[in-house]
C-alpha cells in the first residue's frame, strides 16, 4: 500500500488549503464525510492516489465504522472508488467529465436560479450583495484560485438556500463541489475573476428584481461561459493527459 503522500504536478496553482468545507458539526459519520471530501476536493489527497482507511481513520483521529460509511458516500458521489484488497482510490474527473458536470449544472442551477428569483427575500439579497461584495473587497486569505473558489461556492450556496428547493439544492451540492475539485485541478487556466463578477452580479440582478426568467437566463450565461473555456482548454492541448476519460 502506497504511503499517504501528496505529490506535486509541474503547472500546479497554490492549492490544498481549507475552503470552508464541512464547518457544520454533525455525527461522526458526517464529520469523516466532510473531512475527507474536502481534502479530496482540495487536492490534499490527488486524483489517482492510493489511500487505506486506517491512515484515514489516524489523520482525522476517527474511528473506522465512520470513516468506512464516509467513503461509501463518497464512491456514490464518484470521488472514491473502493477496492477490495487494494485499498481507496482517489478518483480523476477529466475534462469531458468536467464538462459533462457543468452540463447538468446548467439544467439544475437554471431552475435553482428561477425560484430563487420568485422566493427571495430583501434579507437574501443582502445577503448575496455581502458575498459579493465581500470577496470584491480583498479581504481574504490565500491566493487566487481560493478567493473565487470561496465566494462563487458561498454565492452558489446561498442561491440554492434562496430557492427553498431540498431536492434540486442536493443535486446542486454535489455538482458543484465537483466542480470546485475542477478548479483545483484544471480550471485555473480559465480562471477570469471579471468575467465571473459580471455574471454573478447579472444573476444578482434578476433575483433582486424577482425575475425568474432572466435568474434562468443569467446562470446559464454564467455557466455556458465556463463550459466554453473548458472546452476551450481542451481543445488547445489535445495531446494532454487530463486524467482517464
Amino acid at each position: 500500500m502506497a504511503k499517504m503522500t501528496t505529490r506535486k504536478t509541474a503547472d500546479e496553482p497554490r492549492k490544498g488549503r481549507a475552503i470552508g468545507i464541512g464547518k457544520k458539526r454533525g455525527s461522526l459519520t458526517e464529520q469523516a464525510y466532510e473531512a475527507i471530501k474536502e481534502k479530496i476536493i482540495t487536492l490534499y489527497f490527488l486524483p489517482g492516489q492510493y489511500l487505506n482507511e486506517g491512515a484515514i481513520c489516524d489523520l482525522l483521529k476517527l474511528g473506522r465504522t465512520p470513516v468506512h460509511q464516509a467513503l461509501q458516500r463518497l464512491q456514490v458521489e464518484g470521488l472514491v472508488d473502493i477496492v477490495p484488497r487494494k485499498g481507496v482510490i482517489i478518483q480523476p474527473d477529466s475534462i469531458g467529465q468536467i464538462i459533462d458536470i457543468l452540463d447538468a449544472r446548467m439544467v439544475v442551477e437554471t431552475e435553482i436560479a428561477r425560484k430563487a428569483a420568485v422566493n427571495a427575500t430583501d434579507k437574501d439579497v443582502e445577503a448575496l450583495q455581502a458575498i459579493l461584495d465581500h470577496h470584491s473587497d480583498g479581504h481574504h486569505g490565500g491566493g487566487a484560485i481560493d478567493a473565487f473558489v470561496e465566494c462563487d461556492r458561498a454565492f452558489h450556496v446561498k442561491i440554492s438556500e434562496i430557492s427553498r428547493s431540498n431536492v434540486l439544492g442536493d443535486f446542486a451540492k454535489v455538482l458543484h463541489e465537483r466542480s470546485t475539485r475542477s478548479w483545483y485541478l484544471h480550471l485555473w487556466q480559465t480562471l477570469d475573476t471579471a468575467a465571473s463578477e459580471r455574471q454573478h452580479r447579472g444573476v444578482l440582478a434578476a433575483i433582486r428584481a424577482r425575475d425568474g426568467e432572466a435568474a434562468a437566463t443569467a446562470m446559464r450565461e454564467h455557466l455556458m461561459s465556463l463550459r466554453e473555456r473548458v472546452t476551450h482548454l481542451q481543445q488547445a492541448a489535445p495531446r494532454r493527459s487530463f486524467g482517464h476519460a
